[in-house]
Parts: C-alpha cells; sequence; structure tokens
C-alpha cells in the first residue's frame, strides 16, 4: 500500500486559496479529497508500484496502455521495456479476490510441466498487481476464426493438445482443489438462477426443477467416475497464444483438479468459434490417441470415451448459459450475451443424443422454439 500512499503525496492543487470565496470553500475541500474513481485509483496504484520496479526491468511507463479485458475484474495493461524479458512487459491489475496467489503457484506448476505460459517477475500479492512476461499479440481464436477448419488449425489445434497432454501428465493429487459434486452442481445452478429466472423470466415449477435435479445428478455422476487429472477451466482459444513455443497458456489461476476430458471439450466446443463435426472428431481422435500412448488413463474404449466427453462439456453448456447472463445482469458487461445461441445449439445436439438426457433436451427445444430430429447414441 506504499505505492498508494505515494501518489497521494504527489498530488499538487494548484489553488491559490486566497482566490477562493470562503462560501465555497468547503466544497472545494471536498472535491479536491475525494477518492478518485475505483478504476482510476486502481491504474494510480499499478503506476505507482510499476515505478517501483522501472529500474530493474528497464520499463518506460509512458507507454503503458490497455492491453486486453476479462469476464472478471482483472485488467491487463502492456508497457514497453528495454530488459532481457522483452521488448514489452505485461502489467496485471487483479484486485483482491482475484486470485494473484494462485496464478503465480498454478504458472509455477505449468512452466515446470513444459507449458509455455507468462512467467511472473513481480508480484504483490496484498494489493493485487503483477508484472509478467508477454506471450504477444496473436491469439488463436483471431486465427483459427480467419483460418476455418484447415491444415493451420489443425496444427495449431494439435500443439494445444499436446500442451493440454504435458498439463495432464504432470497431474498430482492435494495439489489444486477438487472439482468435486458441490463445485459441480453450484457452477449448472447457475442455468435456472441467472438464465431461466433472470434473463427469460420463467418461474421453475416443480416438473421443471425435478427434471434438473436429475439431468444435474447424472452429469456430475459421470464426471465424477472420470480420472481426475489437472484441470485449467478455461482451456480454449481465447486463452491461447501463437508463440514460440506454441501455444502460450493464459488464464489458468481457476485451475483445479477434475474429469480428465474437460478441458479438451473445452477446447474444441467453444464460446466464440464452433467446428463441423469431422474437424471435432480428428482432434478428439487425435487427443485419444496421443493421451493413450503415454499413459493417461482415458478410456479404452473409443466411444465411451466420447460419451464421457459430450456429458462433460453439457455440463459446461449449462454453466456457462448461466454465467454470461450472471455476467451481463451482474456486471455489466453485456457482449458475452451474444454467445448463448451457440451454447444452446450444443447442449441440445448433446442431449438428443442420449435417451437418459432426453428430457432436458425437450426443455433446451421448448427454449430455442424448435425441435430436434437426432437419433439417439446411447
Amino acid at each position: 500500500m506504499q505505492a498508494l500512499a505515494r501518489v497521494a503525496s504527489k498530488k499538487s492543487w494548484g489553488i491559490i486559496w486566497q482566490d477562493v470565496d470562503p462560501l465555497i470553500l468547503p466544497l472545494v475541500f471536498m472535491t479536491l479529497t475525494a477518492p478518485p474513481a475505483p478504476a482510476d485509483a486502481r491504474r494510480d496504484l499499478l503506476a505507482a508500484w510499476l515505478a517501483d520496479h522501472a529500474e530493474k526491468y528497464a520499463l518506460d511507463l509512458a507507454t503503458l496502455a490497455p492491453a486486453s479485458a476479462d469476464a472478471s475484474f482483472r485488467r491487463y495493461f502492456r508497457l514497453a521495456s528495454a530488459g532481457a524479458h522483452g521488448a514489452t512487459l505485461i502489467a496485471v491489475d487483479a484486485p483482491p479476490p482475484e486470485k494473484c496467489r494462485e496464478f503465480v503457484q498454478i504458472a509455477q506448476l505449468l512452466e515446470a510441466a513444459g507449458v509455455h505460459v507468462p512467467r511472473v517477475l513481480e508480484v504483490d500479492l496484498d494489493a493485487g498487481l503483477m508484472l509478467v512476461t508477454d506471450l504477444g499479440t496473436a491469439p488463436y481464436l483471431k486465427a483459427l476464426t480467419d483460418a476455418g477448419p484447415g491444415p493451420q488449425a489443425r496444427t495449431l489445434m494439435r500443439d494445444a493438445i499436446d500442451a493440454l497432454i504435458r498439463v495432464q501428465l504432470a497431474s498430482r493429487e492435494g495439489v489444486l482443489p477438487a472439482f468435486d459434486d458441490a463445485f459441480l452442481r453450484r457452477e449448472m445452478e447457475l442455468m435456472p438462477e441467472w438464465y431461466l429466472e433472470r434473463h427469460l423470466g420463467r418461474k421453475i415449477d416443480e416438473a421443471t426443477r425435478g427434471m434438473l435435479d436429475r439431468t444435474f445428478a447424472l452429469l456430475s455422476a459421470s464426471a465424477l467416475a472420470q480420472p481426475q487429472v489437472f484441470m485449467l477451466r478455461d482451456f480454449m482459444p481465447r486463452n491461447l497464444m501463437i508463440a514460440t513455443p506454441n501455444p502460450g497458456v493464459l488464464d489458468f489461476q481457476d485451475a483445479v483438479h477434475g474429469p480428465i476430458t474437460y478441458d479438451i471439450a473445452s477446447l474444441l466446443r467453444d464460446a466464440f468459434l464452433s467446428w463441423d463435426e469431422e474437424f471435432e472428431l480428428d482432434c478428439f481422435a487425435y487427443y485419444w490417441e496421443r493421451a493413450k500412448k503415454v499413459g493417461l488413463p482415458v478410456d479404452a474404449d473409443f466411444g465411451e470415451f466420447y460419451r464421457q466427453l459430450e456429458w462433460m462439456g453439457l455440463q459446461r453448456h449449462i454453466k456457462v448459459l448461466g454465467l454470461f447472463c450472471r455476467i451481463n445482469y451482474r456486471d455489466a458487461k453485456p457482449h458475452y450475451m451474444a454467445d448463448l445461441p451457440r451454447f444452446l445449439d450444443y447442449a441440445g445436439k448433446v442431449a438428443h443424443r442420449y435417451r437418459p438426457l432426453v428430457p432436458f433436451a425437450r426443455l433446451i427445444d421448448e427454449l430455442q422454439g424448435t425441435s430436434a430430429d437426432v437419433g439417439y447414441t446411447f
């Protein structure tokens, strides 16, 4: 907090007090001493903290500029550096209770596993500030969107899958929080609370509640029956960067110990782009073959592995439908709402393929106003 104190001490009012009407002096004083807007205060705090490290990393503080935002309250800034860690570095503003401590710990874990992640150069855990290396400005999402499902996309996705396998091979119990039944159900409950009730204004009757409870129980049981490994939770093209070595991996502070199919499902069934079935299956098969070869405990039968993956993906789709609505209504970030139809489509296709999930599929059909014509798989 010394950085914040120094910001205050450097303020200069620049006022000749005898020229001020005594009747408005209290108002002037209140204006001058009022705290800045929260965002400005955090940026001032970050800038002052960076000044403490400017000489060590040859930082050009005048170049500090927004790099990207996040669905949470984290913010990222880029600034020039003439030091040994690259021409630019990333300054992270992660106000508590954002997970700086977890970011630092998991970054070390992933780096030890041979995964390319930002290196944490400086951190103030109490203030929620970090200085990390820059993985560049070439996100997977743009490259994949531009390329479509061709050779370039296949190469990029296989690089990502190889990195995921390295993460999973490093798994150890007791290191990361468990993605347990309570965790799984808490995520899925976002859908009835924020999507059905808040967004659609739909009252959940007893029959719907019972159907949701049964569906959530099936999905949770399937997830917990899988082998449990390190699970990054947000392993998707938006959080991958084209880098050397490829890919650079971002946004891993929420990692847990959970089902082996979760991250590969989130990689291919993403919030921001969709693939045709042929490309999806090619990537899923590549992961399954590679995972078996290096000894990861994926199911020996590809059909059962694919069923586990689809049910795991459905759990995530249910969560995201509620999460995006919560981000909109609670956090005033509406731009995620445009992707709700994508997740309804994901959820409907999966639910219609499996007989135990058909009651949930009917709800999705009703929400979409459509009637799917898809055959049963199991």
